[in-house]
């Protein structure tokens, strides 16, 4: 009976243990539930209040302001605004022009100067002058600052403003004036559409097995034509291959996955994605991004400081997960994922919804990618450019006197010492140069004397290249 009793007793006590339990987990679910809601709640009239705030300052400036007052301009106004306040020059809410704008530069051709440009806080900064394009041309340079255009200032303009006025009808000229480092200078530009195709390559000349594949920026058709160049080289005897993504502003991050995928082994990390909670997306090579096409002979990448975003994604990952040498200068540093947000009038936001890190897990922003081989143009490829709004003769003193006496040495036209002394000598060098390109030989360097000086410096640096002949080195 007693053990009877007590099994009775054990049951009666289990039953009742079930029940408090039960009690208990729905009280303390209940009550994360009850929190979170709570949570969710106080969020919501933290934002109700916020908008309140808004539609009020909307509704004042609309009904009140002394003059009549658009509304499109004042929401304009509020979502520019809202986005500039996060001080990410990535961000930005795009207007119906704008966004065309962006959707042409990533699918279609343009006319314009062909020069990547971001917002650094109140300024416009050149990211990148792209490849055989009148901003390169007129000797553009990466983290230059744009501070007037056709000689209105256009400081605190936003960044699309500022795109809309740099570009126009092919064959118009467009006057920027440009800060770099301690200087300013101006420049005119012959705006000119703006390539679609973005590969170009060749068999290097003397080399045959090395091909040589340059790549402009990374738009919708990119990996297409990337692609299609490797295989036209191989066809061709290339074993090796010399990847050009020097003054590369970047573009589309899958662009960028297709085309490194190709160079690293199945399965190796290409690129990690962190979102804010510091959760990782890893994306690996394989036939998903390659299609099952790959390079299997040596291959280094060019860089230098106007190679950014997509470029810097395809350089770490052929560094860090194919073992490739980075040949160059210190990248650009972008290490950030945007996205677009579209919206019915056909308007869109901007944003920036993640880091990217390299295979190694690196945050490259502002740091850029370091090569493996420095190697680099000449000096006086980095001669700032010359003011065009003044003709320079005999007797004059000045630093753009210096500059141009630089660039008349660096083409064998003997102009005496670099001192910025416009000399007998200076005198004599600039009437051979003119004589020597069909120029009116007055011995005054004028805007056409001048842009023709940069024209043939230019195409004397691509023949001085140290770091494409470092990379043929690297590659024999």
């Amino acid at each position: 009976m007693f053990k009877q009793k007590k099994t009775k007793s054990a049951k009666r006590f289990g039953w009742l243990a079930i029940i408090i339990s039960s009690l208990t987990c729905f009280i303390v679910g209940g009550g994360i539930v009850f929190l979170f809601m709570n949570h969710q709640l106080q969020e919501a009239e933290a934002t109700n209040q916020s908008l309140g705030k808004i539609s009020t300052v909307y509704s004042a400036l609309y009904n009140n302001y002394y003059k009549k007052v658009s509304r499109t301009k004042l929401v304009n106004g509020a979502l520019t605004g809202m986005v500039n306040s996060l001080g990410d020059p990535f961000s930005e809410y795009m207007s119906k022009s704008e966004t065309e704008s962006l959707s042409n530069t990533i699918s279609s051709s343009f006319t314009g100067i062909g020069a990547e440009v971001q917002k650094s806080g109140s300024h416009i900064e050149i990211i990148s002058p792209i490849k055989g394009t009148p901003a390169e041309k007129a000797g553009l340079k990466a983290r230059d600052i744009i501070e007037k255009i056709n000689n209105k200032s256009i400081n605190g303009y936003s960044l699309n403003k500022a795109v809309s006025l740099i570009r126009g009808k092919k064959g118009t000229n467009v006057t920027l004036t440009i800060k770099r480092g301690s200087e300013t200078f101006t420049k005119t530009i012959k705006r000119d559409t703006i390539p679609v195709k973005t590969v170009n390559g060749k068999i290097v000349k003397g080399h045959p097995t090395v091909g040589y594949v340059q790549v402009s920026t990374f738009s919708e058709n990119t990996a297409k034509e990337f692609k299609a160049e490797l295989k036209n080289l191989q066809k061709k005897g290339a074993k090796s291959f010399i990847i050009d993504m020097r003054d590369n502003p970047g573009g589309l991050m899958d662009q960028a996955l297709k085309m490194s995928s190709i160079f690293v082994k199945n399965n190796k990390v290409l690129l990690r994605v962190q979102q804010r909670t510091g959760a990782q997306q890893v994306y690996r090579a394989g036939k998903k991004f390659d299609g099952g096409y790959k390079i299997k002979g040596k291959t280094v990448v060019l860089i230098n400081s106007g190679s950014a975003s997509a470029a810097e994604i395809f350089s770490a990952a052929l560094h860090q997960s194919a073992g490739d040498q980075l040949i160059g200068t210190k990248s650009y540093g972008k290490g950030t994922v945007q996205n677009t947000m579209p919206f019915n009038d056909q308007t869109e936001l901007k944003m920036t919804i993640a880091k990217w890190l390299t295979p190694n897990g690196d945050w490259i922003n502002h740091k850029g990618l370091q090569p493996t081989i420095k190697a680099d143009y000449p000096s006086y490829a980095y001669q700032t450019a010359i003011d065009t709004k003044k003709t320079y003769q005999q007797g004059q003193v000045s630093g753009q006197i210096k500059k141009l006496q630089i660039l008349l040495n660096a083409l064998n036209y003997n102009s005496g010492q670099a001192n910025g002394y416009f000399s007998d000598q200076t005198v004599a060098a600039v009437k051979k140069f003119q004589q020597a390109n069909g120029l009116n030989a007055t011995g005054q360097a004028d805007a056409q004397t001048v842009n023709k000086l940069e024209e043939k410096i230019a195409a004397q640096i691509s023949q001085h290249d140290d770091a494409y002949q470092t990379a043929i080195k690297a590659l024999n």
